[in-house]
């Protein structure tokens, strides 16, 4: 069927078993290459977000290669009426919409070479279902965008999310902890406000999502996985800003940093994904890279475009 992107996107439901909340289902978007040459792209989405970036889709379609967005559990168009928005308890829920989603693309559509790109929190779950397949050959390119890594928050937060994690997980999913909503980066990004972009405000809200314990805890045992080292037996691409910015509120330079994560984080961490990691810090950079100005978003295709044309 069409997808609300219009009528070059196709949308496909992905059933997936009932959870603790009840029914759930995933939404894979295809874009399809004009000329495919067996290539194809997967793409996940970070917190409060879903898949729109149809820029980054046509980018990768204009070189023969499919493109493929999927709206995890409980965001976007995966969202069902009953489910609390973006609740998980263990990141490794994602799991089997992301091995359904590599089955349809290599088995159904027959692509023989699969680069899994994500960003944000869709990067740390992308580095640990990539760890858990290694060997199999499932995807052959790992490219991350911001990847969630670390909490950006002082020491002495990270220790107290580190020491209460496991309260905090025994908490009822609907217990929000009271961080407060930042509009910097989501009033940065939209057109409405001060940014160049459209997309659906119910889907991804200018002030984000809340953040409930059980969820933070479920992070927080993922970053703790991943620092302790993973075996990611493809290349991998690594992209991050050049500067981190803490801001509650917009403020112009908002549009030319980090405002959610820490690049020094990412940086550290990256190369405790596997043995063969490249890390590009990107000047002018936003935390959705390829949101970033022109010139930022620019180097980031020609950044990924190059190192892709080097690891097959």
């Amino acid at each position: 069927m069409h997808d609300v992107l219009g009528p070059d996107y196709e949308l496909t439901v992905l059933p997936m078993p009932d959870d603790y909340e009840g029914e759930v289902v995933a939404s894979l978007v295809r874009r399809r290459a004009a000329d495919p040459a067996g290539r194809a792209v997967l793409y996940l989405h970070g917190f409060t977000d879903y898949f729109f970036q149809t820029h980054l889709a046509e980018h990768f379609a204009a070189q023969g290669i499919d493109f493929y967005g999927l709206d995890l559990r409980k965001y976007g168009r995966s969202l069902l009426p009953h489910q609390t928005r973006g609740f998980v308890r263990s990141v490794t829920e994602y799991f089997p919409e992301i091995d359904e989603a590599v089955r349809i693309i290599r088995a159904e559509h027959g692509h023989e070479e699969v680069i899994l790109n994500a960003h944000s929190t869709g990067g740390l779950v992308a580095a640990l279902w990539a760890d858990r397949v290694r060997g199999r050959g499932l995807v052959q390119n790992l490219v991350l965008n911001s990847p969630f890594l670390d909490l950006n928050v002082p020491g002495h937060l990270r220790l107290a999310a580190d020491v209460l994690h496991l309260p905090l997980s025994r908490l009822p999913a609907r217990a929000v902890l009271p961080l407060g909503l930042s509009t910097a980066y989501g009033t940065s990004l939209h057109r409405d406000h001060h940014g160049e972009w459209e997309f659906d405000l119910e889907w991804k809200p200018v002030g984000g999502f809340p953040v409930h314990a059980a969820w933070l805890a479920a992070i927080r045992r993922a970053q703790r996985r991943l620092h302790g080292g993973l075996r990611v037996d493809v290349p991998v691409l690594v992209l991050c800003a050049e500067k981190g910015l803490r801001l509650r509120d917009f403020a112009p330079e908002a549009q030319g940093a980090d405002t959610v994560l820490d690049p020094e984080q990412i940086a550290r961490w990256s190369t405790r994904i596997g043995g063969h990691v490249t890390c590009v810090r990107v000047p002018g950079g936003m935390h959705d890279l390829v949101l970033s100005p022109a010139p930022a978003r620019e180097r980031v295709f020609a950044e990924m475009d190059r190192w892709l044309a080097c690891y097959r």
